[in-house]
């Protein structure tokens, strides 16, 4: 699936330089080792030959996923890359799909409430990093 200019497909071994540097972009979202992206669902959104954002997810169920982590590049937010990386991962999914998002990350929970996921609660002091609580977020597709 595409959005303007912007190709996903999966990750590649080849990508994860450019993982790194969109989550070194991207302090509000969880700083992994990139090489563990690719032990799970991993995409890339490309504009071209660049990687411009990145979703990495793993499936709980069969009918249960969830969203680790979603980067942007800050150059190519608000032009519909995280959109375009949601929409591929969902399309035709039904089943529950979770996601956790740092509290102070207003901007994401907005994105995610428009995009008809769920605030269902919060996981006190989830993030190692900073001892932030977690706003957990589900949609339900299908």
């Amino acid at each position: 699936m595409s959005g303007p200019g912007i190709q996903v497909r999966p990750a590649l071994p080849s990508d994860l330089e450019a993982i790194a540097r969109v989550q070194a972009e991207s302090p509000e979202a969880v700083a992994w080792d990139p090489r563990e992206c690719l032990h799970w669902i991993c995409a890339v959104a490309a504009n071209g030959d660049t990687v411009v954002g990145f979703l990495v997810a793993r499936q709980l169920a069969a009918d249960e996923r969830e969203i680790l982590n979603l980067a942007v590049a800050p150059a190519h937010r608000r032009q519909g890359v995280a959109t375009t990386l949601l929409d591929t991962f969902l399309a035709g999914w039904k089943g529950t799909t979770w996601l956790e998002v740092r509290e102070s990350n207003l901007g994401a929970q907005e994105f995610y409430r428009r995009y008809g996921f769920r605030y269902t609660g919060r996981r006190r002091e989830y993030y190692q990093d900073t001892r932030e609580d977690a706003a957990v977020f589900s949609l339900q597709t299908g």
